[in-house]
């Protein structure tokens, strides 16, 4: 459209006015036409309600400020930066026990060298969290920000939390890049943060009351003759909704507890394999039991492994194999990327069940097939479960730690199969699966599916009115 005219109501414009301009100055000349055309005027509209800056607790920044009689408020010099939290704070009264510690806020006033208190009000944590991204691009600067460093690094490639921190978090962040941005301190012209957002979804699990109606803890029950009692009086106790974990609720998990019965990668590798990240997904001991389940299968899996190669893996089973495993790095990888871990990790699932069945295999070359699998098994692994994937890449002879070697490539050759797996359906129904050469033609595809034992006996007595090839994909046949 550039240089082309167009005209409305009367007045002819060009889009060349808008040509090379940022989007900053697009708008200010966007806005500027409408006012000579009297269409519109221009107006600011604030969304970012008041913040409240200062909480009256322990936890937060301390807001470096001295307050004296004489000299009023005073700021904390330079050379007295950063001031630090006492590490004997007295936690059992309610209130805040900074303005109760008998020594911290007592003082000498920087100006007059009298006494003086420090502000024992902290900073909301949203102050440190919605800046720190650009601290962490030179955490030694001797200036708040390395404007330099913070050029090259940022925005941040990729944003993710949940739901509050997009609509929180988040937009704090944006408004403080914006202001560092105006006064000079950081050289972000788009003032955009983070380059990307994921929302992940939250941990949802079962809701429990007692009979007095008190909220109690998943541990603080336990299931007898079928029905959930509470522990400590043995009274019948109510199950409530499905919600996202919360204190209040008392619906936790203590992580500690889990990690002693079960171990931590099989902590990630439930949570990363119940669902798309992006859904809520319910914390279940079923869910935990059956990643547990996983785990212990690729164990047991490298448990069995070969000691040695058995000559070259190119062909029948073996090949077979070798090609699952190179198709699952593919799918792992693609997965890890998209932020569908649990594709990758289904996949992965499928991968040993191949293993588990090519262990009763005397085939020559499945030894070498199985070591080839297992290695890359235990790679691609690792970002899931990685105290298991190091153990077993020791065992199978891997050469130094398993974060530190390089991800596998899949062979591309090994990529393409020589033959196809397709599902047969009958009338909408699923009949069987066919396996035909890649590439076979619609004719040979459809003699295969008719020859089928599993079809046969669905097109017995029955007229056959179409028959549809969809090449690598399906074949569907209509009768009646």
């Amino acid at each position: 459209m550039s240089g082309e005219a167009y005209s409305g109501e009367g007045v002819i414009y060009n889009s060349d006015f808008l040509n090379g301009l940022t989007t900053k100055d697009a708008i200010t000349a966007a806005i500027k036409a409408l006012l000579n055309r009297q269409a519109g005027e221009a107006t600011t509209q604030y969304r970012l309600r008041d913040w409240g800056v200062s909480r009256q607790r322990y936890w937060g920044c301390p807001i470096p400020v001295i307050k004296c009689a004489a000299c009023g408020t005073v700021p904390v010099p330079d050379d007295q930066l950063p001031v630090l939290l006492p590490e004997n704070a007295d936690f059992s009264e309610p209130g805040n026990p900074l303005a109760r510690h008998p020594t911290w806020k007592h003082v000498a006033c920087p100006k007059c060298s009298g006494k003086a208190e420090r502000e024992t009000d902290t900073m909301d944590t949203f102050v440190d969290s919605s800046w720190y991204f650009a601290r962490f691009c030179d955490p030694k600067s001797k200036t708040p920000i390395n404007k330099e460093e913070a050029a090259y690094w940022l925005p941040v490639d990729q944003y993710i939390g949940g739901v509050e921190h997009a609509v929180l978090h988040l937009l704090y962040s944006r408004f403080f890049s914006r202001a560092l941005r105006d006064c000079g301190l950081l050289d972000l012209p788009s003032g955009e943060p983070f380059a990307g957002l994921f929302t992940q979804g939250m941990v949802t699990h079962e809701t429990y009351k007692s009979a007095s109606g008190v909220w109690l803890l998943p541990e603080e029950i336990e299931k007898r003759d079928g029905a959930l009692i509470e522990i400590s009086t043995g009274a019948p106790v109510a199950i409530g909704g499905v919600e996202k974990m919360s204190k209040s609720k008392k619906n936790v998990v203590d992580p500690i507890q889990i990690i002693a019965d079960y171990g931590a990668d099989v902590a990630r590798w439930f949570v990363l394999s119940d669902s798309p990240p992006e859904r809520d997904f319910e914390w279940t001991d079923a869910g935990v039991r059956g990643a547990w389940g996983s785990i212990q299968k690729l164990w047991a899996l490298v448990e069995a492994a070969p000691a040695s190669d058995d000559g070259p893996a190119d062909s029948g089973e073996p090949l077979d194999l070798r090609r699952l495993a190179n198709r699952t790095v593919r799918d792992v990888t693609s997965g890890i990327e998209k932020f569908h871990f649990n594709v990758g990790i289904a996949r992965m699932n499928e991968l040993a069940n191949a293993l588990r069945k090519a262990e009763q295999s005397t085939v020559p070359g499945m030894a070498t097939a199985r070591r080839e699998a297992l290695k890359l098994f235990a790679q691609i692994a690792a970002p899931f479960a990685p105290h298991l994937a190091e153990e077993c890449w020791a065992v199978l002879g891997g050469q130094g730690i398993i974060t530190t070697a390089k991800w596998p490539t899949p062979d591309p050759a090994l990529l393409v199969s020589d033959t196809v797996t397709l599902p047969v359906q009958i009338n909408g129904k699923k009949r069987a699966e066919i396996t035909v050469p890649a590439g076979a033609d619609a004719a040979t595809v459809e003699a295969a599916a008719r020859a089928d034992e599993n079809v046969i006996p669905h097109l017995t007595g029955v007229t056959v009115r179409k028959v549809i090839v969809v090449p690598g994909r399906i074949v569907n046949i209509v009768a009646s």
